[in-house]
């Protein structure tokens, strides 16, 4: 797909300034972590401290910021 300069739109992304790409890497980061922890933590509980089944939050949990973030709030039986 071409823009009206004649480039792609991937090559806008080389467009950033170096704080840009930090910023946006270190945030890339923080959410694999955070999904990273919800996977961690739902494996190691026991099927009675989660509200439905188990494997029903494997997909949720791949939602971008949403699905960790739904998993902690709704998922744990407290």
């Amino acid at each position: 797909m071409a823009t009206d300069e004649g480039t792609t739109m991937t090559a806008t992304k080389t467009n950033l300034s170096p704080t840009a790409r930090v910023a946006f890497g270190a945030i890339g980061l923080v959410q694999v972590a955070f999904a990273f922890l919800a996977f961690w933590d739902l494996s190691h509980r026991d099927d009675d401290e989660v509200r439905g089944p188990k494997p029903a939050w494997v997909p949720v949990i791949l939602v971008n910021w949403i699905g960790p973030a739904a998993y902690f709030l709704f998922g744990i039986r407290r």
